[in-house]
């Protein structure tokens, strides 16, 4: 498995504080937010590798990052590689978007697989791993590792979602109906009238088997932006189970809650 990072935003919501800088490296404490993102999902064992795709006005900063981290000695657990993938774009206004931000991240691990493998090799072959696909601006009170679990045992692809008790925010989000063994039957982005309380926040695991249909997504009409978009597509099209997290997560989405999560975790 890989986990695959979306972090190509602009922040725009955070003003001068990532003008010129990348919301996911801003330090709270000691550490960025990614930091404490992968230093967590470095201690899950089937993940190999981390892809982080940026933008081309942030890239050389990721790439400094991504060098730094990997030669720290403070690590508890060994570091896992991490690969940075510029998207190519400069302004808000010209931002691929989190699926097509996904598909880039995929096609760069195709080539790199298809580079290894021999013509007597199964055209399937060319999707190499399972993938956790995170957006990189969160703080988890839990680990990704019960996700991964949840997803093995299950042996599909899943989506992680919430109990939202406000009708307000369920309208401002994805919205899952599940079965009682966590089936997904259906989704909705930013729903009207919400069918359910499940919320669903931006983590995903999307299972080998599966990425044939990540991959032709966007040319079957899936929504190129919010990453919700890709998951609505897949649940009709695949079976997806949705695990309920265990605990609860900080979203840095404005200046209030970044303040806020310095106050919390510094």
């Amino acid at each position: 498995m890989k986990s695959i990072i979306i972090a190509a935003g602009y922040a725009t919501r955070l003003g001068e504080l990532t003008k010129n800088f990348p919301k996911p490296l801003l330090k709270i404490g000691s550490t960025t937010i990614l930091d404490r993102m992968l230093d967590d999902l470095d201690t899950i064992d089937v993940i190999t590798e981390h892809i982080v795709v940026t933008n081309h006005k942030f890239a050389h900063i990721f790439d400094e990052w991504a060098a730094q981290r990997l030669v720290a000695t403070n690590a508890e657990v060994p570091r896992k590689p991490i690969t940075i993938i510029d998207d190519g774009t400069e302004t808000n206004e010209t931002r691929l978007g989190a699926v097509c931000d996904l598909l880039l991240a995929i096609e760069q691990l195709e080539k790199q697989s298809s580079d290894q493998l021999s013509d007597s090799q199964s055209s399937n072959s060319q999707y190499p791993d399972d993938l956790l696909v995170a957006a990189a601006d969160n703080i988890l009170y839990f680990s990704f590792k019960e996700f991964v679990d949840f997803a093995y045992e299950k042996q599909t692809s899943c989506i992680m979602c919430h109990e939202q008790p406000s009708i307000e925010k369920l309208q401002r989000t994805g919205v899952i109906e599940v079965d009682d063994q966590w089936r997904v039957l259906n989704m909705e982005e930013k729903p009207q009238q919400p069918r359910s309380h499940w919320a669903v926040p931006p983590f995903y695991i999307y299972l080998k088997k599966d990425l044939p249909l990540v991959r032709a997504s966007v040319d079957n009409g899936c929504g190129k932006d919010a990453p919700g978009n890709l998951a609505h597509y897949m649940v009709q099209r695949t079976t997806m189970h949705a695990w309920p997290m265990t605990a609860g997560r900080f979203d840095i989405g404005s200046l209030d809650t970044y303040y806020e999560a310095q106050r919390l975790f510094a």
